[in-house]
């Protein structure tokens, strides 16, 4: 989760760069901050969705030599299977709900891949 966290923080930091430049200001305030909040979620979900539905690995998940595949082990995630692990990532992860579910789950698997049918299995 670190190696993502050092992912996100340059998609956040560009995206933000990105967005100043287009509002014109580099001062983002009001309406404008939930704006910036909407914008760099989509690019968040855009970056784990492309990378999941692509080869089933983000860059980290790559350095790691873990996949992401569907339950069955073999197919590639659907693309609303990957949309409804990566709302539930958003929301277990920062609690630390899910981490802890793969402490006692059976199969040892995060609570969001459970409830999105995902499964994460070693790369040789």
């Amino acid at each position: 989760m670190l190696y993502e966290a050092i992912l996100l923080f340059a998609v956040a930091f560009l995206g933000t760069w990105l967005f100043q430049f287009a509002a014109g200001t580099l001062r983002i305030e009001g309406w404008r901050m939930h704006l910036l909040q909407l914008f760099l979620l989509a690019l968040f979900a855009a970056y784990f969705l492309w990378c999941w539905l692509r080869g089933g690995q983000t860059l980290a998940m790559k350095a790691w030599r873990i996949r992401l595949v569907a339950k069955d082990g073999h197919a590639r995630l659907a693309p609303h299977a990957a949309l409804l692990r990566f709302v539930c990532a958003l929301l277990l992860v920062p609690t630390l709900i899910g981490i802890a579910w793969a402490c006692v789950d059976r199969d040892r698997q995060f609570l969001h891949d459970r409830l999105a049918g995902s499964l994460l299995l070693p790369v040789p």
